[in-house]
């Protein structure tokens, strides 16, 4: 029974460190291309280095994190091609997923993605970026998981993590996410009335504006700021 205990305690406590370094990975509080420093990181989370070591090797798996020989753990960097490549495959992912949970939704599923949809208008009004975000991405899931089909969420799941930090910038511009918001009452519209193909419609041009919005972030340097000369 001891051993038992102790096993779940450690393996809840990597999953809480795997879920306040996605946080920070996720808003830019850890740098797209900075080291994962573990000295620095277990004092800041008050942790050991086992459990912050397992949930590095979580956060690489999901795709937020590169391990690369000779530098350790690195938060995740795209190039202007890997977003482009990224977001075309997403955009597929997220319409079909979309398409299929028009068809398949339960009830109690639909209520509970207008539930989350209505507490995310509520950080919307707040001006709750990182509350919004927490929820939106809930939602994603949520349709994604309507969709009832194993290897598309297994996909989806794989592909989106390497982009969420970009998509959570997409939103820091009033208009645009004023636009998002928007889309997400047409997606609630569309999987209410099990209208599988404005559904599909709805989800693509959401991802590929997000796409055209990290590109522009991304080219005018604001996404990764170049770096300050040595004197």
């Amino acid at each position: 029974m001891t051993a038992e205990i102790i096993e779940i305690s450690r393996l809840a406590l990597h999953d809480q460190v795997a879920a306040r370094l996605r946080t920070m990975l996720v808003e830019g509080l850890i740098a797209p291309g900075a080291k994962l420093n573990e000295r620095e990181l277990c004092l800041q989370l008050n942790v050991s280095r086992t459990p912050l070591r397992e949930a590095i090797k979580l956060l690489a798996a999901e795709g937020l994190v590169d391990l690369l020989p000779n530098r350790g753990a690195v938060a995740v960097k795209l190039t202007e091609a890997d977003v482009l490549d990224t977001f075309e495959v997403l955009a597929m992912l997220e319409g079909m997923s979309g398409e299929l949970a028009a068809r398949r939704i339960t009830d109690e599923e639909l209520a509970e993605v207008r539930a989350l949809h209505y507490e995310m208008l509520a950080c919307f009004a707040r001006r709750d970026l990182s509350g919004y975000y927490r929820l939106n991405a809930r939602i994603h899931t949520a349709i994604n998981e309507a969709a009832a089909n194993p290897v598309l969420s297994n996909t989806y799941r794989s592909i989106n993590a390497r982009v969420q930090s970009l998509r959570f910038r997409t939103n820091q511009n009033e208009a645009k996410w004023k636009h998002a918001v928007e889309e997400h009452e047409q997606m609630i519209d569309a999987l209410s009335k099990r209208d599988a193909e404005a559904m599909r419609k709805v989800l693509v041009s959401h991802v590929l504006r997000k796409r055209d919005t990290v590109l522009e972030l991304l080219r005018a340097g604001e996404i990764y700021p170049p770096a300050k000369s040595a004197k």
